[in-house]
């Protein structure tokens, strides 16, 4: 059944690619941003536990998969069934503790493994195959964890949030300076290390940072609304009413 569906799927993509002129007209980089859109809207529909939604946009990105593949297959660059076939096969040689005889204590020894076997893949460091283009707090978050599974690593957090107040200091020292480039780096080695601290301790700051977000949001919608019912504009408000207002939402939100 299953098989059969996928199989509809792909038969769709594939009459879309000759008979709809804007699906025609497509490549793999014109497409590549709305991969990115529909991959977070996929986490927009988990981080609202909003299960029809997250239903509906794991579809969107399924046919996004299919479809890089058919423009890769049409332009004779690899098939769709090699795409299954190498992920068929790479989750096979990733477990060996599954599909072979190695044995494993935790998620740990597990995630460990993983990166050691794809060094013997060929890869020569283990912080490759991150992408370029991920966001950096994202990508700060992989490099640190990565070097974490093959034991480079703080053993105490306390040692991990005295390497954050080490950094804060060196940002002071920066900004007493005035050196707008030395301040930056700080400002960036300030930022990993608060990322490393959260890695550390089981918090995965891009997570955190988007939550907190959604929170600032709801709560200067607050701020906006309550002033827009005194019949003013935010724009003639001003920072001791709006922190009033703003106060009054961290009850709320």
């Amino acid at each position: 059944m299953l098989k059969s569906k996928f199989e509809e799927l792909v038969d769709i993509v594939k009459k879309l690619r000759k008979e709809c002129p804007w699906d025609r007209e497509q490549t793999n980089d014109s497409i590549k941003a709305a991969t990115i859109e529909e991959a977070y809207e996929v986490v927009d529909a988990i981080d609202k536990k909003d299960y029809e939604e997250l239903k509906k946009e794991l579809g969107d990105l399924l046919l996004h998969i299919v479809f890089h593949s058919i423009i890769a297959e049409e332009n004779n660059k690899f098939k769709l069934v090699e795409v299954i076939d190498s992920i068929k096969e790479k989750l096979i040689n990733r477990h060996p503790h599954v599909f072979g005889d190695v044995k494993v204590n935790n998620s740990d020894d597990v995630k460990r493994n993983w990166e050691m076997i794809k060094l013997k893949e060929g890869r020569e460091s283990v912080l490759e195959g991150i992408p370029d283009n991920l966001p950096s707090l994202q990508k700060a978050h992989r490099l640190q964890d990565k070097a974490a599974k093959v034991g480079f690593d703080w053993k105490r957090k306390e040692d991990v949030w005295k390497k954050v107040e080490e950094e804060l200091n060196e940002m002071q020292e920066a900004e007493n300076n005035k050196s707008i480039i030395e301040i930056e780096e700080e400002i960036g080695d300030v930022i990993f290390s608060i990322v490393n601290y959260a890695r550390f301790i089981g918090v995965n700051p891009e997570n955190a940072l988007r939550k907190t977000n959604k929170k600032f949001i709801k709560r200067f919608n607050y701020v906006e609304k309550s002033i827009k019912e005194k019949g003013k504009k935010i724009g003639e408000s001003n920072l001791e009413e709006m922190d009033f207002y703003w106060n009054k939402s961290k009850k709320l939100f």
